[in-house]
């Protein structure tokens, strides 16, 4: 149900379209029911390294509703730099009972000697687009303890910080890692904002690479 949905739309729009069928994008433009919570988001699979018939570990939902995600002349919130109106739910659904995850885990068999920490699933397309191996939590308050071991044997673990509260977030993390750089983004943009507004380039220099 991805092409031609509005989930393809939106993901064109936020410059993710070259890796959407990378990571397994889809729509929920129906829903059984059950899932009927569900409709007018896109599908994010959260994929296993090893791949086959279990590759995928979860899903998460995201919507994109246009009353939540566009203003009254069609364009999306994000382009003029204003949050989105998800008013009485949240932008993300999670499968009840689901823990939190770390999303991209096929990037921890990559060849690199350095890895990309961001928030949410968006940012961690964002740098693998820039060419850049990176993983995401699904929030602040997610990290788990026995995620950081999986990151220990990199040179260089660059934690992306992009407001106050991610800045708190990624200063806990680095505290844990000893092979942990916070990154402060300019303008406290996010990465995804980052590419859209400056291009790939400029998060790979963010970085140093």
């Amino acid at each position: 149900m991805y092409p031609g949905s509005p989930a393809e739309a939106y993901i064109n729009a936020r410059g993710l379209g070259e890796v959407a069928a990378r990571f397994g994008l889809g729509c929920v433009a129906s829903a059984i029911p059950g899932h009927e919570r569900y409709r007018n988001h896109i599908a994010i699979p959260y994929l296993r390294p090893a791949g086959g018939e279990d590759a995928v570990a979860t899903v998460r939902f995201r919507c994109v509703a246009d009353q939540c995600v566009k203003d009254a002349n069609g364009t999306y919130y994000f382009l003029k730099r204003e949050k989105e109106r998800h008013e009485g739910h949240g932008k993300y659904l999670t499968i009840p009972g689901d823990p939190p995850r770390l999303f991209n885990t096929p990037s921890l068999i990559q060849t690199s000697p350095h890895l990309v920490v961001v928030e949410g699933e968006f940012d961690a397309m964002t740098w693998a687009l820039a060419g850049v191996p990176a993983v995401g939590a699904p929030g602040t308050g997610t990290w788990r303890d026995y995620w950081s071991p999986a990151l220990f044997g990199y040179e260089t673990v660059f934690l992306i910080a992009e407001d106050a509260a991610g800045s708190t977030f990624m200063d806990q993390l680095a505290a844990e890692m000893p092979n942990a750089k916070v990154i402060q983004m300019a303008e406290d943009l996010d990465s995804n904002q980052t590419l859209l507004e400056y291009g790939p380039a400029v998060l790979r220099e963010r970085i140093g690479l």
